[in-house]
């Protein structure tokens, strides 16, 4: 038998900022198939390209079902990446943006979208018997100091 294992996410590189990016889409008119399905068709074309270019600054992601609707939590290196690709003409977020916005003028109410960045001073996880996922799927995994405390986690490795 296996031994139980516990392990954390790995500390981004060097310094670098982690951004933790949220994006929903609730359908508010299910029979409005042609204004929703696009959207919903959209978002895995984007990190199909983001996933296919490691310069992009996407660490990974993961595909959720929220309360209201899909769910996808990413994690970015720092937002200055987030936000250039977001503006970027060349790339398929602007289109998509613009397509969204077309529709969602000739079908009020019918699909909402939202978002939330939050750029992460501190983090913490854990993970027991665990294959990589979240956090530590995007950043590595790291075995879990047994005597380690999720409030000695959080604060960091200690000064030098």
């Amino acid at each position: 038998m296996a031994p139980y294992t516990r392990t954390t996410h790995a500390t981004p590189a060097d310094g670098t900022e982690l951004v933790v990016f949220l994006i929903g889409m609730r359908i508010r008119k299910p029979w409005r198939v042609d204004a929703w399905a696009p959207v919903a068709a959209a978002m895995p074309r984007m990190l199909k390209e983001l996933s296919a270019d490691p310069a992009s600054g996407l660490l990974g992601y993961r595909l959720t079902l929220g309360e209201d609707g899909p769910l996808v939590i990413q994690y970015w290196r720092d937002h200055e990446s987030l936000y250039g690709y977001a503006r970027a003409a060349d790339r398929r977020h602007r289109p998509a943006w613009a397509a969204f916005n077309r529709r969602a003028r000739s079908a009020p109410g019918a699909v909402g979208i939202w978002h939330e960045t939050f750029v992460v001073a501190a983090s913490e996880t854990i993970y027991g018997d665990m294959p990589a996922s979240g956090l530590a799927k995007a950043l590595g995994v790291r075995s879990l100091d047994p005597a380690s405390t999720a409030a000695a986690r959080l604060a960091g490795p200690a000064p030098a």
